[in-house]
C-alpha cells in the first residue's frame, strides 16, 4: 500500500471513530496520526537502515509521546487515540482496525530472543493504560478493558477487565497532618 493510500486510510478511520472530531484539519495534530506516519516510513527503512529508522522513530517518540519499534508490523486502519505514553515493541504484530488507548504497553517480558512480543489480530480494542506482555495472541474482536494487565492469550470475541478498586481501609476523620494543616490556615485567616 503507498503512502497516500495509508493515509486515506488513517483519515477515514480516524473520522468514523472520534467523536469529537469538528474537522478533518485537527487529524493531521493527532499524535497518533503523526506516530503512524512516521512508523509507514522507519518500518520501510528498518531491515536495511535500522540506526537511521530507530533515531527516526525515537525523534517521532518525543514528539507525540508514543513509541512505536521500526520493526513493529502494523497493519490498515489502525487508530491510536490520545497515545501519549503507548509503548510497541519490535516483534509485535498488529492486524487491521484495531484501536488503542493512551498508555497501552505492547511489550516483551525480558531479554527473549526471537518473536517476544504480542500479536493483535483484526477489531480489536485495547483500553487505556492496558499492559499486554509476551508472545501472546489477542484474537479477533476480543476487548481489553482500561488498566488490564494480559499475560496470557485472549480468545476471540472475549473482553478481559481488571479487577475494581476496593477500598483497604475506610478513615473515619481526616488525616491528622491534613488536619493540622487545615487548622493552621484557620489560625492565619486563610
Amino acid at each position: 500500500m503507498g503512502f497516500i493510500q495509508f493515509v486515506k486510510g488513517q483519515i477515514k478511520t480516524i473520522k468514523r471513530l472520534d467523536p469529537s472530531l469538528h474537522s478533518t484539519v485537527e487529524i493531521f495534530f493527532m499524535p497518533g496520526f503523526k506516530a503512524l506516519n512516521t512508523h509507514y516510513f522507519t518500518h520501510k527503512l528498518y531491515p536495511k537502515h535500522p540506526a537511521l529508522a530507530r533515531i527516526l522513530s525515537l525523534r517521532a517518540q518525543r514528539k507525540t509521546g508514543i513509541d512505536i519499534h521500526p520493526g513493529a508490523v502494523i497493519g490498515k486502519d489502525v487508530f491510536i487515540d490520545h497515545g501519549s505514553g503507548v509503548v510497541i515493541g519490535e516483534t509485535c504484530v498488529i492486524h487491521d482496525r484495531v484501536m488503542i488507548y493512551q498508555g497501552v504497553t505492547l511489550g516483551a517480558t525480558g531479554k527473549v530472543s526471537g518473536k517476544r512480543h504480542p500479536t493483535v489480530e483484526e477489531d480489536v480494542v485495547i483500553g487505556a493504560g492496558s499492559k499486554v506482555i509476551g508472545n501472546i495472541v489477542l484474537h479477533k474482536g476480543c476487548k481489553i478493558g482500561a488498566g488490564s494487565i494480559i499475560i496470557k492469550s485472549v480468545e476471540p470475541y472475549t473482553t478481559m477487565i481488571p479487577s475494581p478498586a476496593y477500598p483497604v481501609r475506610e478513615q473515619k476523620e481526616i488525616n491528622n497532618a491534613l488536619a493540622q494543616l487545615r487548622n493552621e490556615h484557620k489560625e492565619l485567616g486563610h
